[in-house]
């Protein structure tokens, strides 16, 4: 095993106790010094952002891939507000979230503890670079950051912004480690790390999350893929659920919480369907769909069972009838991937039918899929869209980068008294 990985990990971990034991105060302060530097040094992140855009586009890499790549005045301005608004929440280390006395007389409380050293493993994101170290520091976290080879200029030039405010705080820089390691094998070093890395979370396509999982040695949370769905039920107001679809198909498509399947009811199909595929159609959106859509619309291509199990990350959608709300149901347990759902009903019966019946992480009744985010779900950012059912189901904040631990406090009690 490289000795340098070893040595990344256990430099972060000799970090560990000093992030672990900051009051809430402290980690404020280093938030908002990291956020004043990521604006800061903002000519240097773009200046290096931009070598990615090139390099990537020289590649031919795919349209989607390039969006999320790349940053500009506006997105990393919303980065360093993410920071700040992360600086801005509870912090969950020290929580008490049950207690009780016992017969006994011992009090049993549950308190949150931060998790330790997390390994954070993703693709061309350079905003999860900030939000990933800035969730985990403010859970007591350390973290080490591996990104991929498309975004290494930007990921360095955001983690030297994020390490000179540790600094600046007198905190170890350890804290926030990007992994520059681009080798495949780098990566199946650090999940090895059972005795120092407390949890890795793989988050970009689906080769490298099934990667992840299958050579992991420590507990990995999987942000899996985002096949997202509308429903339009027979009661849907046709605006509203026109609404829906425009925003979760067209404002990013790239995105995981954007739409991928529109599933309609029979009884508004004929209605709904033609003016959907002409807004679609104007924005750019390629349709596939059943034959029933397909009656609707001629121009409408063939959907293939592949593409209602796609996650497009473009402008397609695939589009199906359904004879009514339990079919809908019933194809998104077939071919979702328990990320987000949505209903557009003024049924209130068949919205909690809805709700009740899909086990997905995020379920939306008459409200966009793209606020299936950390951000705009009160997390202040988020590290990812957990579709792993442990500790954390959903997008994941600060909290869900803690663990509740038992304590117990006593009076001398013990379980087998001795005997007379």
């Amino acid at each position: 095993m490289s000795a340098s990985m070893r040595e990344l990990a256990l430099a972060a971990r000799a970090a560990a106790p000093a992030i672990a034991a900051l009051s809430s105060a402290a980690k404020r302060a280093a938030l908002l010094r990291m956020a004043d530097e990521l604006e800061r040094q903002a000519p240097a992140i773009l200046a290096a952002n931009a070598l990615d855009v090139d390099a990537a586009t020289a590649a031919g890499r795919a349209a989607h891939l390039i969006d999320r790549l790349r940053l500009d005045p506006a997105r990393l301005a919303a980065i360093a507000a993410g920071v700040r608004a992360v600086a801005g929440l509870p912090d969950p280390v020290g929580q008490v979230t049950r207690e009780e006395t016992r017969p006994n007389g011992i009090r049993v409380t549950r308190v949150r503890i931060p998790l330790g050293l997390i390994a954070m493993i993703y693709e061309a994101r350079p905003n999860v670079t900030a939000d990933a170290a800035a969730l985990c520091f403010m859970a007591g976290n350390v973290v080490l950051l591996r990104g991929g080879s498309e975004a290494f200029n930007g990921n360095r030039a955001i983690a030297a912004a994020l390490r000179d405010a540790l600094r600046a705080s007198g905190l170890p820089e350890a804290a926030i480690t990007l992994i520059e390691d681009l080798r495949r094998e780098s990566v199946l070093e650090l999940l090895q790390l059972s005795d120092l890395v407390d949890l890795a979370i793989p988050r970009g396509g689906e080769s490298l999350i099934r990667f992840v999982a299958e050579h992991a040695r420590v507990p990995v949370i999987k942000h899996y893929q985002g096949v997202c769905h509308l429903y339009v039920d027979a009661s849907a107001d046709p605006e509203l659920a026109l609404r829906l679809l425009i925003d979760g198909k067209t404002t990013r498509p790239a995105v995981c919480n954007a739409l991928e399947t529109l599933l309609v009811h029979a009884a508004v199909a004929p209605t709904f369907l033609p003016a959907a595929i002409h807004a679609l159609g104007e924005r750019g959106v390629e349709v596939r769909g059943c034959e029933r859509t397909r009656a609707l619309s001629p121009a409408v291509a063939a959907a293939t069972d592949a593409d209602y199990a796609a996650e497009f990350l473009d402008l397609v959608i695939a589009v199906r009838v359904v004879d009514d709300l339990e079919q809908a149901i019933a194809h998104i347990r077939r071919y979702g991937s328990d990320h987000t759902e949505v209903i557009a009903t003024r049924d209130d019966d068949a919205a909690e039918t809805f709700v009740g019946a899909l086990r997905s992480a995020v379920v939306m009744v008459n409200a966009s899929s793209r606020f299936s985010d950390g951000g705009e779900l009160g997390l202040g950012a988020e590290i990812g869209i957990s579709t792993t059912r442990l500790h954390a189901y959903g997008p994941m904040g600060a909290e869900a980068l803690t663990i509740e631990r038992f304590v117990v406090r006593g009076a001398g009690q013990v379980r087998h008294p001795p005997v007379p």
